[in-house]
């Protein structure tokens, strides 16, 4: 058997999309055997500007179990995240790809796609070669694209009327071959239901163990109390709608401490120095290790996404890091994620996206206190989740491999 598979984010890349595929291509080389394959084309580390680790053009090793792992990584043209140098970066990885994969041979092709594209890619090259097609789908690109175009150029944007009907046969064309649709978030089921031709699970984002084994905190005593932000700084964030309002109210008692990079980084920053705010401070990504270290010193982990109606539908990954902390969880977030955090994470202050007021309340008005959630580290672990992701994948490809399923509430074969 022979996988190729496709993720524009791979290690030792800093993002969502690199831990998550990193661990699947490392579980799904632990259960094939030898005489077995994969063929990992990915990019060099690209996701930050400010955080590049060299990574080998090519890999080549062997699993303990005999799987034989070939990761190709392409290098493509640095960019800031912006709209134009994304699709430049991607274009180059599409024709890479193409070339890489031109001789070989596939059985199934995965694709792990956010934006779209990739997985384009893999519906290409699953009908070229006529092999079968997974797709682990992330976010929803075309409705946010066109839902951010629609804020910031209008209704009547060209940009915005040209790319609707080339999004929507993209789409058509990739999600309509596909055999099997992985979504992280069960708020992308709506969504889906049009494409009757697959079958389904929610493979959810997890806790890797750098984060489960993390030491348990005392609450803090300091006087002032800080919110730590750490990841993207972009538009789904919407971070300069919210951070330098709320540090203007909250005054010196509490401080933000912002880890991480991205297009709106700038515009943060702005903002910052327009308000002339001393307690917020913002810092270039950092490590995995040392990221830790920074969570052990906040007193709130905080996350927020933008208000589109495309957000309501996601599900952060960051959440499954900040909910392996005993510390509270303050979350300006709407829709599907709400209802993930009222559900499963316990000392949390839910707010909907941009409300300035009733977050400040909140953190005035709530005891500080911290929690730890046993329950949900156990739930929602990396290595489970891709342990009986990995054996499902499989299953798709090998008829006499029957695919290990817990009792969890990842998987359903279709909608009823």
């Amino acid at each position: 058997m022979t996988l190729l598979y496709l993720t524009f984010y791979f290690e030792p890349d800093l993002s969502a999309g690199s831990f998550r595929n990193t661990a699947l291509v490392k579980e799904l080389g632990r259960q094939l055997r030898a005489g077995d394959t994969i063929h990992v084309v990915t990019t060099q580390p690209n996701r930050y500007s400010s955080f590049r680790q060299a990574a080998p053009e090519k890999e080549v090793y062997v699993t303990p179990t005999g799987c034989r792992v070939m990761i190709h990584r392409v290098k493509v043209p640095a960019h800031d995240s912006g709209f134009l140098g994304q699709i430049l970066a991607f274009w180059v990885y599409f024709w890479t790809a193409h070339h890489l994969a031109k001789w070989q041979t596939y059985s199934q092709v995965i694709a792990s796609s956010s934006r779209l594209f990739t997985a384009f890619l893999g519906a290409k090259l699953a009908r070229k070669h006529q092999a079968s097609l997974f797709l682990d789908i992330r976010d929803l690109f075309r409705e946010t694209i066109l839902e951010l175009l629609k804020r910031k150029l209008g209704l009547l944007s060209v940009l915005r009327f040209g790319l609707a009907p080339l999004l929507w046969l993209i789409e058509r064309y990739t999600f309509g071959y596909a055999g099997h649709i992985n979504l992280v978030s069960e708020g992308f089921q709506p969504y889906f239901t049009r494409y009757r031709r697959a079958t389904y699970s929610y493979f959810t984002n997890g806790i890797d163990d750098e984060f489960m084994s993390q030491p348990i905190t005392l609450p803090q005593t300091a006087s002032v109390k800080v919110l730590l932000y750490a990841g993207n700084i972009g538009d789904g964030q919407g971070l300069d709608k919210i951070i330098p309002a709320a540090a203007s109210q909250l005054g010196n008692d509490f401080r933000f401490v912002i880890i991480g990079a991205g297009r709106c980084l700038e515009r943060l920053e702005q903002a910052i120095r327009e308000k002339g705010l001393t307690n917020v401070k913002c810092y270039p990504p950092v490590s995995r290790n040392e990221l830790i270290a920074y969570y052990q010193r906040a007193d709130y982990l905080f996350v927020h996404l933008n208000d589109l109606d495309a957000f309501r539908r996601v599900l952060p990954s960051k959440l499954f890091e900040y909910g392996a902390t005993n510390k509270p969880i303050v979350a300006g977030v709407a829709g599907y994620a709400a209802r993930f955090v009222a559900e499963y994470l316990p000392n949390s202050i839910l707010f909907e996206p941009g409300d300035v007021t009733s977050m400040v309340r909140q953190l005035r008005e709530t005891p500080y206190l911290t929690t730890p959630r046993p329950a949900f580290k156990q739930l929602f672990g990396r290595r489970i989740i891709m342990q009986a992701m990995a054996s499902y994948i499989l299953s798709k490809t090998d008829p006499n491999h029957t695919p290990w399923l817990p009792e969890l509430k990842f998987y359903k074969s279709a909608w009823s």
